[in-house]
């Protein structure tokens, strides 16, 4: 729990009584590598977040090919923010890429800690600007970067993932194939 407790402090100024009440709203949960821990279409009852190991959240188009949206490394959260609040089925999966230890909390939960702590909301307020940033960077990026741009952006946002996954879920989140990206790979070190 001390990943979680030591982001939060780190995000916004917390009180030791209301750190407690926070953690005890968490579950700590460990899930194997390939496990999932969210289905399409099912019901998001929880949000991760990732103390140890790697998960990745994903959608598998209509001719059954996947494409990785986001990983979830050390100190990031993951889940279908939009099925957790609107309580309405999943629009992708997540899966552990590594073992992976995290902590969870499900809706009531969260609605709690919503409603009795201020820090909190200031800390999910942050989170939510912080992910929208992302995603339009991410937007921009695929409409108008290169591939190797778009690697190297891939690089500094998750320095070492590249030694820790198989290459196949990098080239899905960049949108291209594994075999471009072994290429490209093969020119930087040139």
């Amino acid at each position: 729990m001390k990943e979680l407790l030591q982001h939060l402090k780190s995000t916004v100024a917390i009180s030791d009584q209301h750190l407690e009440v926070v953690s005890a709203k968490f579950t700590e949960q460990h899930f194997s590598k390939k496990e999932h821990l969210l289905y399409f279409d099912h019901y998001a009852k929880r949000l991760y977040f990732t103390a140890k190991g790697c998960l990745r959240t994903y959608a598998i188009d209509f001719n059954g090919v996947e494409h990785n949206v986001s990983f979830a490394v050390e100190n990031w959260w993951s889940g279908d923010l939009k099925s957790f609040l609107n309580k309405e089925s999943a629009i992708c999966n997540i899966q552990a890429l590594e073992d992976s230890l995290v902590f969870s909390i499900n809706r009531e939960n969260w609605d709690c800690l919503v409603r009795e702590i201020p820090e909190f909301v200031s800390y999910t307020r942050i989170l939510f600007r912080n992910k929208l940033f992302a995603q339009q960077d991410r937007i921009i990026q695929n409409l108008s970067f290169t591939a190797k741009e778009r690697y190297h952006h891939f690089l500094q946002e998750y320095p070492n993932l590249s030694q820790r996954i198989p290459q196949k879920y990098i080239a899905s989140y960049l949108g291209i194939t594994p075999e471009f990206l072994s290429m490209l790979r093969s020119r930087m070190k040139k």
